[in-house]
């Protein structure tokens, strides 16, 4: 059975001049229009298609992404504005409509929102909403310290950034820990540090321990995480390379290096340095 807002694996049952229509037990034949159908298809052949509704409400299949399918976040730019609402640019020839009772405030044209994609069950259509308190789980968090998690940076707070967490629960990193920039609708990865007693999720940018090491070991790190955990610079580097690089001098630089190796975060390896796990 096809989901209507999502990614489905779906059979070719024929082929028609416009494009080809795929078998769906609910919904019978979806049509897969001829722009998008790959080269050298063929009846019986399988697709993993995005099934969404035309302008006309009838179903379709795209073998285009959208920025987000049914049950996702994502920071997406108003490209109109009408009175049924916002329209959004998810990356399909549709835009996703934003209705106005759906807006946690009044949005214009050209400016991004963050929103979470569902199919209303009353209308049948799919839309956003950027009242993303009420999309977020309140189930408790199944989470311990030091699990990690795909997240989406979703506001910016005094107290630091909310996140969102593998599309169900919101957690808060703390800016204070936070030593790089982070932009609304980043993708992150996050480790949990606790859960509170108000079951919210305190997180954090790197593995426990982390937070044990000052600023010029978290720009060591940050450039490790960049550079798929290993780095050509060690404690014999010559200075002039060491400030082109992380704008530090070299003593301030052995000096986060020997606390990153004390704390067993990195590990000294031929020509540099490894970051653990």
């Amino acid at each position: 059975m096809a989901e209507i807002g999502k990614y489905n694996q779906l059979k070719v049952a024929k082929e028609v001049e416009f494009g080809v229509y795929l078998n769906d037990e609910e919904h019978g034949e979806i049509l897969l229009p001829r722009r998008y159908v790959p080269e050298q298809c063929s009846v019986g052949d399988e697709l993993e298609v995005f099934i969404y509704l035309d302008s006309e409400q009838r179903i379709i299949a795209t073998t285009e992404k959208p920025f987000a399918q049914a049950g996702e976040f994502a920071y997406l730019e108003v490209v109109s504005v009408s009175a049924a609402g916002a329209f959004l640019n998810w990356g399909l020839m549709k835009d996703l409509l934003l209705p106005y009772r759906e807006q946690r405030s009044e949005v214009k044209e050209g400016e991004k929102v963050f929103v979470y994609v569902y199919l209303d069950m009353e209308s049948k259509r799919l839309v956003a909403s950027s009242k993303i308190d009420k999309h977020i789980d309140n189930l408790p968090a199944y989470y311990q310290p030091g699990d990690d998690a795909d997240a989406i940076v979703w506001a910016k707070t005094d107290l630091g950034y909310k996140v969102i967490m593998e599309n169900l629960y919101s957690g808060i990193l703390y800016k204070n820990e936070v030593f790089e920039d982070l932009q609304v609708g980043q993708s992150v990865q996050v480790f949990v540090k606790k859960i509170r007693d108000d079951e919210k999720i305190d997180l954090a940018l790197y593995k426990p321990g982390y937070e044990k090491v000052d600023d010029s070991a978290h720009q060591v790190l940050k450039y490790l995480k960049a550079h798929d955990g290993f780095m050509p610079f060690h404690d014999k580097s010559p200075a002039e390379g060491i400030q082109s690089v992380f704008g530090m001098s070299k003593k301030t630089f052995k000096k986060a290096l020997g606390a990153l190796y004390k704390s067993k975060l990195v590990e000294l390896v031929d020509g540099g340095v490894k970051l653990n796990g």
